[in-house]
């Protein structure tokens, strides 16, 4: 059988790869060694000339399964792997026939949770670990998808402001459904706690997590903070007529949370004393967007708002607050986010990206102003952290896009 390849803009480098090998015997080139999750299938990380790719084998309806779900989730700016291609076709030398290969892109500074343990994630994260998953549900759940499968081992990790993003890198179980019930989210639920449960329990019998951390008090605390959001989001709220301000305060608490309200359903009773409101288009990313429209920078929502504070800040000290905020924006850009991020030196570059750098020499500047008893200027903070701290933080934390220095 021919090798037959389906793919989103492909690249002509897929063709030079070793397709009649079985994945797990392909060589280190075009293999890399790179931090990845547990998984049921072979699975190796591939570097072309122009891009890096995980390649996942399976069976071939799977493949094309999974591939177009991935597609249809990206298109709904869900945070997922991104899909690129799927192969099949392929056969060894001898004739045989090999299994279908799923092809994503794989996603630079992100990490399995076990590796982050594996160099030394203190326990006191893994409520910031929790409350990345649980947006991550919550954002597929708002969007109809059952997950049917979650887990940490099926979800990647990104730096964001002190906290983590979480990234759906194995959607094979997963279905869009006309209408997500509330029996198949309890599903997914009770499927998350057993196997978070399992898995920290695994990360302590390989001494990777402190004995002592209670399992079934964080699996609790997943439930919990899930429910909390999955209310603020979706509950209806009433007031009296005299208390419209409170629409406005219940957009601005979910803005705080980072989602936008497209859409909002009042509804008033007959005398038209209360007041009932529902939001019904909620959307993450609010300040991800509000950050790109000012500066063009695309990063992590809670990175954004990191940055969109210190941009306050910046506006408020040199008295800026009659200006344009585009105008405030390009100045602090070009005066301090863009110089600072250039001092980030090239042998580090592929450990820490240019917004969660920003913000950590901002978490520094704190410590340094407490110890000086004033503030100490953000460029020599810069060149005190790059000194003390950077040179120290693990290397798999990240993988750098090709061609980072």
């Amino acid at each position: 059988m021919a090798l037959h390849v389906v793919a989103i803009r492909p690249d002509p480098d897929l063709l030079t790869l070793p397709w009649d090998s079985a994945l797990a015997e392909w060589p280190e080139p075009p293999v890399v060694r790179l931090p990845r999750g547990l998984s049921r299938h072979v699975v190796r990380i591939v570097q072309l000339r122009r891009q890096m790719l995980v390649a996942k084998e399976t069976e071939k309806a799977l493949a094309f399964r999974e591939y177009r779900l991935l597609r249809d989730l990206r298109r709904l700016g869900l945070p997922t792997v991104a899909p690129k291609a799927v192969v099949t076709g392929r056969t060894d030398r001898d004739g045989d026939a090999l299994p279908a290969a799923l092809l994503t892109e794989h996603l630079h500074y992100s990490v399995p949770y076990r590796t982050l343990f594996q160099n030394g994630l203190p326990a006191a994260e893994l409520p910031s670990l929790v409350d990345a998953l649980v947006v991550l549900l919550v954002r597929l759940h708002l969007a109809d998808f059952y997950w049917g499968d979650v887990s940490l081992s099926n979800v990647l990790f990104r730096r964001s402001a002190g906290g983590f993003a979480a990234y759906l890198v194995d959607a094979e179980t997963g279905e869009l459904q006309p209408s997500l019930s509330d029996r198949m989210r309890e599903h997914d639920l009770t499927v998350a706690t057993e196997n978070i449960f399992a898995e920290l329990l695994d990360l302590q019998a390989g001494a990777e997590l402190d004995p002592d951390v209670r399992a079934d008090e964080i699996v609790d605390l997943l439930r919990q903070r899930y429910d909390h959001l999955w209310n603020d989001l979706t509950t209806a709220e009433e007031f009296e007529r005299g208390e419209m301000w409170r629409i406005e305060q219940r957009i601005e608490r979910l803005n705080d949370l980072g989602f936008d309200v497209d859409e909002i359903d009042i509804v008033t009773d007959l005398e038209g004393d209360r007041v009932r409101i529902q939001p019904k288009v909620v959307e993450a990313g609010h300040h991800q967007r509000e950050l790109q429209s000012l500066t063009g920078l695309v990063v992590e929502d809670n990175q954004a708002r990191r940055l969109l504070n210190d941009l306050a800040a910046y506006a408020a000290h040199h008295d800026l607050g009659h200006l344009d905020r585009h105008v405030v924006a390009s100045r602090w850009l070009t005066e301090v986010y863009e110089p600072l991020v250039a001092l980030l030196p090239a042998e580090h570059r592929s450990k820490i990206e240019p917004a969660e750098f920003f913000h950590e020499v901002l978490v520094h500047r704190w410590y340094l102003s407490e110890r000086a008893g004033h503030e100490v200027d953000i460029f020599d903070t810069a060149a005190d952290y790059i000194a003390t701290v950077l040179p120290g933080r693990p290397d798999e934390l990240v993988t750098p896009p090709p061609g980072t220095a």
